[in-house]
């Protein structure tokens, strides 16, 4: 008799909470349920468009390039555009050098965490924060600690939190500004209060910024703007302020006067050059998306905006259920009370079954600060928001009598 093989602890320990809600949703369209999907930041999915100059981009990269194996690094071109645009953008001054493009951001965290990292070291993360750090973190032996995002601040840093939990094993802090899930956009004085701890302890600050140019209220402060002694690394990328989620390409670069990363820098190019390249047409393309037209940018935040406005008024009208208004990026994290539910995961579920409403358990991006909250997305229409929220409303009055 074959016995069943297992899945590794890392592999059957991994928890997307993003895409693990899928499962279910999916489950209930097999069964004929119409589902309002409003768990992943996927700009595409609704009534975003990839512009038509970054598309003939693409084409065109297919018959120019020679489509063969790039540099792993990322190609010398696009890492020349980016520093370009990071100077356009925040008046830093980085070489392709400190350059690396990655599949997406989420390739960047894998490759960081990869080399940071050994059994037990320590990471501080932000509390809700993008569940793939945390996930990561995990899958390579370490440990994810969160300060909290104060959310009767709007969800601002807790500064002092940060400096309480940093330990002899801490490696790095993460700071994801604007924030997902929060959809909070950081001001210039936490910022540089956070790269102070770094510099005083000598731990690296990781900064993902790839919503960086999605802002509608307040004014966006990059890290790579922070005194020279804090090294760092920003990482960004082309899924969401391009418009180009399923192309896959991110990058970071690093800054470190310090001269503390040498060796980080090397261990993670060990494992870019492992994974041979990014995709080499979509770097052509991608490179074409920073130097062409951006008046994009700003349809896109008028929509964000109105949409965000809407779901604030809409989420704290229903009984049971509050929310921060969101100033960036295209999410919200609404708190919701657990009168009938143990938790919000058991809430989000019991949402989708009865109503065909998908939002991500709060839980799944933080269990210590992201608990009796879920996160939506601010993405679809008026007209899709506004049943979805009426949805929800119905079922918080039919829950809560």
């Amino acid at each position: 008799m074959k016995v069943p093989m297992k899945a590794s602890r890392r592999a059957s320990g991994v928890d997307y909470a993003i895409r693990e809600i899928v499962v279910p949703a999916e489950e209930m369209e097999r069964q004929g349920k119409r589902m309002i999907k409003l768990n992943i930041g996927d700009p595409n999915k609704w009534d975003f468009q990839t512009p038509e100059y970054f598309k003939a981009a693409l084409q065109e990269a297919v018959d120019r390039t020679d489509n063969g194996y790039g540099d792993s690094q990322g190609s010398l071109e696009l890492r020349q555009a980016i520093v370009d645009r990071e100077y356009e953008k925040h008046g830093v001054k980085i070489t392709s050098n400190n350059v690396f493009v990655t599949s997406g951001v989420s390739e960047a965290a894998n490759v960081l965490m990869g080399t940071f990292l050994e059994q037990g070291d320590e990471i501080l993360v932000p509390g809700p924060g993008y569940p793939s750090y945390t996930q990561y973190i995990r899958y390579f032996g370490g440990v994810p600690v969160p300060y909290r995002q104060m959310e009767e601040e709007n969800w601002q840093p807790d500064i002092d939190m940060i400096r309480k939990r940093i330990t002899k094993r801490t490696k790095a802090m993460i700071v994801i500004n604007p924030n997902n899930p929060t959809g909070a956009v950081y001001p210039e004085r936490s910022i540089r209060e956070i790269g102070d701890i770094a510099a005083e302890y000598g731990i690296p600050l990781i900064s993902d910024e790839v919503y960086d140019k999605i802002t509608f209220e307040g004014k966006f402060f990059s890290a790579s703007r922070l005194p020279s002694d804090v090294s760092r690394i920003i990482l960004n990328g082309f899924s969401k302020v391009n418009l180009m989620p399923g192309w896959r390409v991110g990058y970071g670069y690093y800054m470190d006067e310090p001269g503390i990363l040498n060796e980080i820098f090397e261990g993670m190019m060990k494992q870019l050059r492992l994974r041979i390249c990014s995709n080499v047409p979509c770097q052509w393309a991608a490179k074409a998306s920073l130097q062409g037209p951006q008046d994009y940018i700003v349809e896109m935040n008028g929509k964000l905006k109105e949409r965000a406005s809407f779901t604030c008024k809409r989420l704290n009208e229903i009984p049971g259920i509050s929310v921060e208004k969101a100033k960036g990026s295209m999410f919200m994290f609404p708190k919701v009370e657990l009168t009938k539910w143990k938790d919000d995961m058991e809430f989000v579920l019991d949402l989708l079954r009865t109503e065909g409403v998908v939002f991500v358990n709060g839980s799944g991006f933080c269990t210590e600060f992201g608990r009796s909250h879920f996160r939506t997305i601010t993405l679809p229409p008026l007209s899709v928001l506004e049943e979805a929220y009426d949805k929800l409303e119905r079922f918080m009055i039919r829950r809560r009598s």
